[in-house]
């Protein structure tokens, strides 16, 4: 068992940690929204690109080289919300059109994603299909040569300006997870609208909306991988997503215990510094244990990721203890930063806000750990 990571990897981190400091950090000082310069920024270097294969524009990494390099863009990059909308973008839509598209739709979509030349939407979760992912309502009925999707799909990240959308839809009722289908559409596409930016607690620069397919019709090479095997495109997505995501929270994460050592190290009450109380301390080192322990089960999930081995009990173990690690050490940092803590110069109550969505997005909490039983066999 080796817990070292290749040299390459390490060089890896360092290059990126670089290029969010000295070149994304300043970017997002001037600019308060998702720009195309800032997209266009993180495509050159190839974070829009990590894991997909050389050939279609991508750096071709593996899962855990993928990892490695979101980890530090989360620990190093001030805006969390950037972070969220190039690894979703990165995970659950351009690793499914490499691994499920046409030559033609890698082609067309795949390089200029990678690039930074286009923005990419994932759009599966609706009003009553959240959890209950394959309860979808929007339809896309064949029409010879055409599809024409009709439904509203919710919280599409990159929604209001992705050039591409993966879209979701029953082509075939009644049939479940049996009976659904994914599409890659141009957002140029007739009856296709975007609903108003959504105001969120946190990943305020990832902008999310909803999108409404009104008889939105496509042609039959829109298809991403075989019909109504949408189900298995959705499921491998999320693998990728759900474990190399999170990563960005434990770099994020990491930072948060850094900046909580120095504020407890410097801060001085009753004539001593506040991180020789043992309240203090302990609650500190149990900021430590947390991250630790969630960096390990995300290291194998992505290793396992890596060798074809990860099942989605591995994923859901990973993804649940770094989400839940990413909230509770941010509220902990709070309490540790006191006043400090809740003002919003001090940027410590912003990574509260942002944690907390991690726990939802991907799959709940709740529902990492019933993936986690399921494997368990207590249903059995």
């Amino acid at each position: 068992m080796n817990f070292a990571f290749t040299q390459e990897q390490e060089e890896l981190r360092g290059r990126v940690v670089t290029f969010a400091r000295e070149q994304l950090n300043p970017m997002l000082r001037k600019d308060a929204g998702l720009s195309r310069p800032i997209w266009q920024a993180c495509g050159a270097f190839g974070l829009l690109g990590l894991s997909v294969p050389r050939e279609h524009g991508g750096l071709g990494l593996d899962a855990l080289s993928t990892a490695v390099a979101l980890e530090a863009l989360g620990y190093a990059c001030d805006d969390m919300g950037l972070v969220f909308s190039a690894a979703a973008q990165l995970l659950s839509v351009s690793m499914a059109v490499a691994a499920h598209g046409t030559p033609e739709q890698k082609e067309k979509a795949l390089l200029p994603l990678c690039r930074g030349e286009a923005f990419a939407g994932h759009a599966m979760t609706e009003e009553g299909a959240g959890s209950d992912a394959f309860a979808i309502a929007t339809t896309a009925s064949r029409d010879g040569d055409h599809f024409v999707l009709s439904g509203t799909k919710s919280f599409v990240t990159n929604g209001t300006v992705a050039d591409h959308f993966l879209v979701y839809a029953v082509t075939q009722e009644g049939a479940g997870a049996l009976g659904i289908s994914a599409f890659l559409v141009d957002r140029s596409a007739p009856g296709i609208r975007t609903g108003a930016p959504i105001d969120k607690i946190g990943l305020s620069r990832s902008p999310a909306c909803s999108v409404y397919f009104e008889d939105c019709r496509v042609d039959a090479g829109s298809l991403v991988g075989r019909l109504d095997r949408g189900a298995s495109v959705f499921q491998e997505s999320m693998l990728w997503e759900r474990a190399c995501l999170f990563a960005a929270y434990v770099g994020r994460t990491e930072r948060l215990l850094e900046e909580t050592i120095e504020q407890t190290r410097s801060r001085k009450q009753f004539g001593k510094s506040v991180a020789k109380n043992q309240a203090v301390s302990h609650r500190v080192v149990d900021m430590k244990l947390r991250l630790e322990g969630a960096r390990l089960l995300l290291y194998r999930a992505c290793w396992k990721l890596a060798r074809g081995e990860a099942s989605a009990a591995d994923v859901a173990l990973s993804k649940l203890a770094v989400s839940e690690a990413a909230v509770q050490s941010s509220a902990d940092a709070v309490q540790l930063h006191g006043a400090m803590g809740i003002a919003e110069d001090a940027g410590i109550a912003r990574h509260l806000r942002d944690a907390i969505p991690s726990t939802i997005f991907s799959g709940t909490s709740e529902i990492q750990r019933e993936i986690i039983a399921a494997a368990m066999g207590l249903y059995r």
